[in-house]
């Protein structure tokens, strides 16, 4: 009797670590997911600014180079990429925009473009998804991380070394989306 008791309980506990295991599991992908999405948003952002940057050919090749340069040495964020690799391509994909605008600058006649005007807004949009792709991620490992610290899952999740995520950090210095258009 004292044997099927033992084994019983026994069985709970495996029953209970792998259901944890697999919420666990669950949860990691989805903060994985998260991250693949801020990529391909990220992607399709590089892709209108690399539209932008050809409109820039006719108007100075040196400035085309020198961007295309930029464009050309981004890395692909995908859903094993960290936090810290997710922002350094915003902080890049930011410098070259800026370097990009004060090219605009100097040809007036490319901002009343109507091709430039579709592509700003179709960047425009891309920022907006960024945007929202960067808040679900940070909610994922909000509802990831808070699972790896609760009793008892924090026990299920160090046996099998769930370990804690980052956030990705918001520049303390944009308060609103700054406008692309110029």
């Amino acid at each position: 009797m004292v044997t099927i008791i033992v084994i019983a309980v026994l069985a709970l506990i495996v029953l209970w670590i792998i259901s944890v295991q697999r919420k666990l599991v669950n949860a990691e992908e989805l903060t994985k997911n998260a991250m693949s999405q801020i990529g391909v948003q990220q992607s399709s952002r590089w892709d209108a600014l690399t539209a932008l940057v050809e409109l820039l050919k006719s108007y100075n090749e040196h400035e085309y180079n020198t961007l295309k340069d930029v464009i050309a040495s981004r890395s692909k964020i995908d859903s094993n990429s960290t936090a810290a690799q997710a922002q350094a391509q915003e902080d890049a994909y930011n410098a070259a925009m800026k370097q990009f605008n004060v090219c605009v600058e100097q040809y007036p006649q490319l901002k009343a473009d109507s091709m430039y005007q579709k592509t700003m807004d179709s960047v425009n949009t891309y920022e907006n998804q960024v945007r929202l792709s960067r808040m679900t991620y940070n909610d994922s490992v909000t509802r990831y991380n808070r699972l790896i610290r609760q009793i008892p899952d924090s026990i299920v999740a160090a046996l099998f070394h769930f370990g804690e995520k980052q956030y990705l950090q918001e520049d303390a210095t944009k308060k609103d989306m700054p406008s692309l258009k110029i």
